[in-house]
């Protein structure tokens, strides 16, 4: 089985950059949140670690997936972005914890804040996140990932503003519970994105079906297409971001043309579903699946 994806050159080499970018300034928040002694810069820094990953995903897919398929691993190794997934949000997830629990320590025993040092990192943030969501802005509707990534990018804005006015309250009123309340609520946003992530990784890894696509719909549009009497085992489910696959019996009004048959239910599905991994198997009425010696005719239609 071989599988070709096409990855745009110029959103590709743009996505390297905004990596580069966000993993960069990432550590720098981390150091500047260490050495400011501020809550709401790690947790800022906690909030472009799920932006880098994402990135970094993106990258790491487009490398793996160009992987051939094996006899061993027939669908090649789509599911690895998968599994990197899932463990970036469990540990995106814990990360958040870890900040919230810290929040409320500080309330009960107020640290020390560098309040004018915690601003001028967090808008050196700002400006990173600035810069990624202009360079990606054209490409967001390319392709899921890249709207996925726009949207991480878009929604670390909020945590370096609100990163930059709890350091503006410390500095100039020197409110510390501005901290706390910081990085509180960018530990939520973080939380969010950790759990979508994590459950769409459970979902996929599942064999769930595309969240886009409803089977009951599938099921009405390929019954309606002439020749066919029903539908049953039909199965879709994700192998990976932007790779689904559909399986099911159909059963035909005659067993004649079922070439012409095929062909017509994998132009609805491609057409109607963007499904072009289908397999069909086509049956008689009456054909009984574990009759072995029954006449079947199947194809396995892979196109990209």
């Amino acid at each position: 089985m071989k599988h070709q994806h096409s990855h745009p050159k110029k959103s590709h080499l743009k996505l390297r950059w905004i990596f580069l970018l966000s993993f960069f300034y990432m550590l720098a928040e981390i150091i500047g949140g260490f050495w400011s002694n501020s809550l709401a810069l790690l947790a800022d820094a906690g909030h472009m670690a799920i932006d880098t990953a994402a990135v970094g995903l993106g990258l790491f897919a487009s490398w793996i997936s160009s992987k051939p398929a094996t006899e061993q691993k027939t669908y090649g190794y789509y599911r690895a972005e998968i599994l990197v997934a899932l463990i970036n949000g469990i540990v995106l997830f814990v990360a958040s914890f870890w900040i919230l629990y810290e929040a409320w320590s500080r309330l009960s025993e107020p640290h020390e804040i560098k309040g004018q040092l915690m601003s001028w990192v967090a808008m050196g943030g700002l400006l990173v996140n600035l810069i990624g969501v202009k360079l990606l802005h054209s490409h967001s509707h390319e392709s899921l990932n890249l709207r996925g990534v726009w949207l991480h990018l878009l929604s670390d804005l909020l945590g370096s503003i609100s990163a930059i006015l709890a350091g503006f309250l410390v500095w100039k009123f020197n409110w510390v519970w501005a901290d706390t309340a910081s990085s509180a609520l960018i530990s939520v946003f973080i939380l969010v994105g950790a759990w979508r992530l994590m459950g769409e990784a459970v979902h996929v890894l599942l064999e769930g079906a595309p969240s886009q696509l409803e089977t009951s719909k599938i099921k009405e549009a390929l019954e309606k297409v002439p020749g066919v009497k029903g539908v049953f085992d039909l199965h879709v489910w994700v192998v990976s971001s932007g790779v689904s696959a559909l399986s099911c019996h159909v059963v035909a009004e005659s067993y004649e043309n079922n070439l012409e048959l095929l062909e017509k239910l994998n132009a609805v599905l491609e057409k109607d579903f963007s499904l072009s991994h289908n397999t069909i198997q086509i049956e008689p009425e009456g054909f009984h699946r574990g009759d072995h010696e029954g006449n079947h005719c199947s194809l396995d239609k892979h196109q990209h």
